[in-house]
């Protein structure tokens, strides 16, 4: 090993190198690469953690894997195969999440260095607590397609993982799910949200039935449809999705009819919608199955299933297979428990390019692969193995550089498909980005303002979807400021009698001020609340960073403008280059921000699309006000790698491989 050669590093660097305890978190197609290049350069103590097992699809890009590992556990496969790069290494692997309460801060503290490989948010922002809590320094690493990037996270010299906001996961209007998708993505997404509703986790902000509140229906909407539904009494009498199902045992006609004959007539009754719209062309079960001609045999080859769009009679077939296989998996659970979607589940993810192309076929939207649709609903840019490994070994040559204190030569690197002006495709950044004063993680005193409706959030909505999906905590406790009441316990059943109830009833209101803390994460957090009606088509609630930028700046305003004026010439005046609140200039005027810093095509702005996730109650938003992303310096160009830092809703870590990350433009 390099390291055990003489004349290879600097005395000082072989010594550190030997000495050092490192801890790598995933062992995936980054994380390979990583646990490699260690072996190879001489680390002897090595720990190793991943969650995962080994999938076929993980074959082509994680070599430390092969077929006869597939359905193993990545992390003990991953330290047996380097093991025979040197025996002599002493490799630790855990099967296991980062994320439980077996790894906190004094588990970190051990470490000379921790080296991430994730591929999701969550368990990105949990490390780079314990991280900073444990003052270890991290080396956070990730790619999408052709790009890549690593980055030192250093507590008091560097920004953390979570100083730029995560803006919310794009999401799209509810009416435009359920009544007038246009574009192949609105089908995909009302797909996920239907195999919930029948086999997942029901969410009511996720129903599929024609949305009859949509505003440009009018008041009337479906009236023909009502009264035809009504029973003797003028009432109608509404099961939900699954119910409905269970009744007719999951029969796939009726599903079928239902879902793409019967609610399409009720949209077609809400005539205001069609009036500059093409209408939707309902179908029926029968018609389709016969299918005017089209083949309706089913592909056996999966390449070539995959690849290819299937006929309408074709695609009605693989839907009526799908549920019965799904209606069997779903009935060997224990009763009230439910199937998760996965894109790597066949039955699940058959069953979404069905619907969402049966859909996409009645609105007349153009249809989509297999292929195609599996990479839209899992967010998924593919990962290649060349990139990995540049950025693995960029990692590596981090480390040294850590392992020396050289923190200062320790700036952001990016990695592209072409080169820059400068002809690099390996572009470091030019300076290291300070942690930010306001930042809700690394602060002396984080806090943020939470706006929300506090006569409607329940205490359940509050833990789950903000504190838990929203802000990434794993275990919070929280005290309402002033009185001491306990509002959410981590210890089980402690305080679930509070769950159903509403901060309003708990007396939160305008103004209050909660005291959240994970233990796990040694973190705490100070939440002043704002009281909040969101509109129809609004987010529920809106995390603000920064919670200055929320108080009168009328004075701050005055005497910048005083400054200003006593400064500038009274016969040249200029534009503010000042920028205020949402984009505005200082004097509320709009006016276009000059940048101080010479340009440079090698700076970007850095954004992560999580996707992936489970269906979230609630979006959230967190912002920071008057920044909606935060710049690095200055604008990327199209090719250059955007992971990480600012896009989030929420939700449930994504399940796809390590070295997956989305890109949002």
């Amino acid at each position: 090993m390099a390291a055990q050669l003489d004349g290879v590093f600097e005395a000082e660097l072989q010594k550190k190198i030997t000495e050092s305890k490192v801890l790598v978190v995933g062992a995936g197609g980054i994380g390979c690469e990583i646990l490699k290049n260690l072996v190879l350069t001489g680390f002897t103590d090595i720990e190793i953690i991943d969650l995962d097992t080994i999938d076929v699809s993980n074959l082509n890009r994680q070599f430390l894997f092969h077929k006869e590992h597939v359905g193993k556990s990545k992390a003990n496969v991953a330290r047996e195969s380097a093991l025979a790069f040197n025996p002599n290494a002493k490799i630790k692997a855990y099967h296991d999440s980062i994320t439980t309460n077996n790894y906190g801060v004094n588990f970190f503290q051990q470490f000379s260095i921790v080296l991430n490989a994730l591929d999701n948010r969550a368990a990105r922002s949990h490390v780079n607590r314990l991280c900073l809590t444990a003052d270890v320094p991290l080396i956070e690493s990730g790619t999408a397609g052709y790009n890549g990037q690593v980055e030192l996270i250093k507590r008091g010299l560097t920004s953390c993982y979570e100083c730029v906001p995560q803006p919310a996961q794009k999401s799209y209007p509810g009416c435009t799910i359920r009544n007038t998708p246009s574009e192949p993505i609105h089908c995909i997404v009302w797909a996920k949200h239907l195999f919930n509703q029948l086999f997942g986790e029901s969410n009511e902000d996720e129903d599929v039935s024609p949305d009859t509140a949509d505003p440009e229906a009018g008041a009337d909407v479906g009236s023909a449809a009502l009264e035809k539904e009504a029973n003797e009494k003028g009432n109608v009498d509404r099961v939900n999705t699954r119910t409905w199902a269970k009744q007719c045992e999951y029969d796939p006609e009726k599903i079928f009819n239902k879902l793409f004959f019967d609610d399409i007539n009720y949209l077609l009754s809400m005539s205001n919608l069609w009036k500059n719209r093409t209408p939707p062309k309902p179908a029926k079960w029968d018609a389709v199955q016969e299918g005017d001609g089209e083949d309706g045999s089913i592909v056996e080859d999966s390449v070539t299933r995959d690849q290819k769009v299937l006929s309408m009679a074709q695609t009605t077939k693989v839907f009526g297979e799908s549920i019965k296989a799904l209606k069997e998996a779903v009935g060997k659970l224990p009763e009230g428990d439910h199937l998760v979607w996965d894109k790597d589940d066949k039955d699940g993810m058959d069953f979404v390019a069905a619907c969402a192309n049966i859909r996409a076929q009645i609105f007349g939207i153009p249809r989509k692969s297999r292929f195609e649709i599996k990479s839209m609903a899992g967010n998924i840019i593919p990962a290649i193995a060349t990139t990995n490994a540049i950025t693995a070994g960029i990692v590596v040559m981090r480390a040294f550089r850590v392992l020396q204190q050289e923190y200062e030569a320790c700036k952001t690197v990016y990695v592209r498909l072409r080169v820059n002006g400068r002809n690099q495709f390996i572009v470091p950044e030019t300076l290291i980005i300070p942690p930010k004063p306001k930042c809700y993680v690394c602060a002396a005193k984080p806090e943020v303002v939470l706006k929300v409706d506090t006569k409607k959030l329940t205490v359940r909505e509050f833990r789950d979807d903000i504190l838990i999906k929203a802000l990434n905590m794993v275990s919070p406790d929280v005290l309402l400021d002033g009185t001491g009441t306990i509002v959410i316990s981590s210890e089980e059943d402690e305080r679930d009698c509070n769950n159903d109830k509403t901060l309003e009833e708990l007396k939160i209101v305008n103004g209050c001020i909660l005291k959240a803390d994970d233990f796990l994460q040694n973190y705490e957090l100070s939440i002043t609340v704002l009281h909040k009606e969101a509109g129809r088509e609004e987010a529920p609630f809106e995390i603000v960073a920064d919670p200055d930028s929320l108080k009168p700046k009328e004075e701050e305003e005055k005497k910048e403008a005083g400054k200003q004026a006593a400064a500038a010439p009274v016969d040249d005046a200029q534009p503010s280059t000042s920028k205020g609140l949402n984009g505005s200039s200082s004097n509320g005027k709009q006016s276009t921000a000059v940048n101080e810093v010479e340009d440079d095509d090698d700076d970007m702005c850095i954004i992560e699309d999580d996707e992936d996730e489970k269906p979230s109650t609630s979006k959230a938003a967190v912002t920071t006000p008057g920044k909606s992303v935060e710049k690095r310096k200055h604008a990327p160009e199209d090719d250059e790698p955007a992971n990480k830092k600012a896009k989030v809703s929420s939700s449930h870590p994504m399940d796809d491989d390590d070295d997956d990350l989305v890109i949002l433009d």
